[in-house]
């Protein structure tokens, strides 16, 4: 797997360097780091190295991580959230990257409710219109967003996509525009609480795509903490 500061060094040196092609500032690009496949000290290793943004997509695994970690860490749920699950990440998470139905943001929002709390969302796109993602159509994201934005406890942060998985990245450079696309189509309304100013997209084999194509939040596992491919 490698040292996580070895591979931190890389990756900040390759966004570097797509950000210079595309004309962008590094510093609107955040990693977050993707543990779900590695331990407990794997994580800390992540976050000793400087990295604060960790994502996991079970509360399940997260627990244990959670327990010996305290409060270190801003976390992300990055995967399918079931309504039955929303309590536990409420609790603990920052932000979702996977809202993608009204009856999960009624959900969420009547949690957060009860905690006093924010909750910074992502709404999920399947931009790829593959059967094995989750996301809103692309046709119907205005209608969702605009429903979403209705709940005072929800943050709109902005829009997450999963690209295809290929062995060419450049294959995934629609995907990741068309999101781009959407976002400024959001923006247009000029909606309050539809600014919608992120894009989640980009993983550890398209990456430097989605920086040239806008990304402001990359989750990045394997190529990152290790773990699966």
């Amino acid at each position: 797997m490698g040292d996580v500061r070895d591979n931190w060094r890389r990756i900040q040196q390759q966004i570097e360097e797509a950000c210079r092609r595309s004309g962008r500032d590094p510093e609107e690009v955040t990693v977050v780091a993707v543990t779900k496949y590695v331990d407990t000290e794997r994580t800390r290793e992540a976050l000793d190295t400087g990295l604060e943004h960790i994502a996991e997509s079970r509360v399940q695994e997260a627990l244990p991580k959670w327990n010996a970690l305290g409060d270190r860490g801003t976390w992300h749920f990055i995967g399918h959230l079931q309504r039955n699950k929303v309590k536990p990440v409420v609790e603990r998470f920052t932000y979702l990257h996977s809202l993608d139905r009204l009856s999960l943001a009624k959900e969420v929002s009547r949690r957060c409710e009860q905690q006093d709390r924010i909750m910074r969302c992502f709404l999920q796109v399947n931009v790829s219109g593959e059967d094995s993602k989750f996301g809103v159509e692309p046709d119907k994201l205005v209608e969702f967003a605009e429903e979403a934005a209705q709940f005072p406890y929800l943050q709109i942060e902005g829009l997450m996509t999963m690209a295809p998985y290929t062995d060419d990245p450049e294959e995934t450079r629609p995907v990741f525009r068309r999101l781009k696309e959407l976002q400024q189509e959001l923006q247009r309304l000029e909606h309050p609480r539809l600014q919608v100013p992120h894009l989640s997209m980009g993983m550890s084999r398209d990456f430097v795509v989605a920086v040239e194509e806008g990304a402001t939040f990359l989750r990045l596992g394997s190529i990152l903490v290790g773990g699966k491919k």
